[in-house]
């Protein structure tokens, strides 16, 4: 079963959804979560383009794990309305690929800066409206702990799931994120193990956050999986391997310039693959 729910973003192979399949059948995956599709954001497809992938899925027999949407990925002070309505579509896009996951993130605030009281009502405010929308919809959003958002920290984290955990929000565990967030995994475990119901397996080097295969890090992941698998956790694993500087990882990675890119693409997924399985087999 954990071999069986392996995942992954495969727009970190390359570019051409075609070739992603053909990798991911190569190395018996057959599950991922689309972002990246022929360069586009799986947010911005439209209905036609959705369908065109799910039949392309169908032929190469992929599914998908979650949404890899960009959802949250604003400043806590940007447009809401008009992100409400991408939310819309990435809604119909879980539905027509047959997936009821929904990645999402608490929103950006100015770098460097404390929160206020009064940008964290407003963080809640609009997470209390995408929840009931997920709810109005039967889909489930996934909070993914990242990096300068409002949930980056794991006591922000636990604030959002004691607000509102339930069957419509639930967490992502992002052991990188969360090291490139000066946070302690183990420690950051312990809090959110009871809402975990995804994770993405990427690991980094504390000292200088640069991201690593799973295992070669400070993430602690193998130490985090064999408790989840031990505690009954039968949820996908989600390769995210950020190894190479692959075709839109400016747009993602704030810090992404200061990172060292050595290689990327189909052997960089090959690498954080064969990493994971690695560690699944020491468990």
């Amino acid at each position: 079963m954990r071999h069986e729910k392996i995942s992954g973003f495969s727009d970190e192979i390359t570019e051409i959804t075609k070739e992603q399949f053909e990798a991911l059948n190569k190395f018996g995956i057959h599950y991922f979560e689309p972002r990246g599709i022929d360069g586009k954001n799986i947010s911005s497809l439209t209905e036609e383009e959705m369908y065109d992938l799910k039949k392309l899925m169908d032929e190469y027999g992929i599914k998908v794990s979650s949404i890899g949407s960009p959802i949250g990925k604003i400043k806590v002070t940007e447009d809401f309305e008009a992100h409400f309505e991408v939310l819309k579509n990435v809604v119909k896009a879980a539905k027509i690929l047959d997936t009821k996951y929904i990645r999402v993130f608490s929103f950006y605030h100015e770098k460097d800066t404390e929160w206020t009281e009064e940008e964290r009502t407003e963080v809640f405010r609009r997470m209390k409206i995408m929840i009931d929308y997920a709810k109005e919809e039967d889909v489930i959003l996934l909070h993914e702990n990242e990096k300068h958002i409002y949930g980056d920290t794991a006591d922000r984290c636990l604030e959002l799931m004691k607000e509102f955990y339930g069957p419509n929000f639930k967490a992502i565990f992002d052991p990188a994120n969360f090291v490139q967030s000066d946070e302690d995994t183990k420690r950051a475990y312990a809090m959110m193990k009871p809402y975990i119901a995804y994770m993405h397996i990427k690991d980094a080097e504390s000292h200088k956050g640069a991201v690593v295969p799973a295992g070669h890090g400070d993430g602690n992941v193998e130490y985090i999986l064999r408790d989840l698998f031990a505690t009954g956790y039968d949820g996908f694993l989600s390769l995210e391997p950020h190894l190479g500087n692959f075709k839109g990882f400016a747009d993602l990675e704030i810090e992404a310039k200061a990172q060292d890119k050595v290689f990327g693409g189909e052997e960089a997924f090959k690498l954080a693959h064969q990493s994971l399985l690695e560690i699944l087999d020491r468990i």
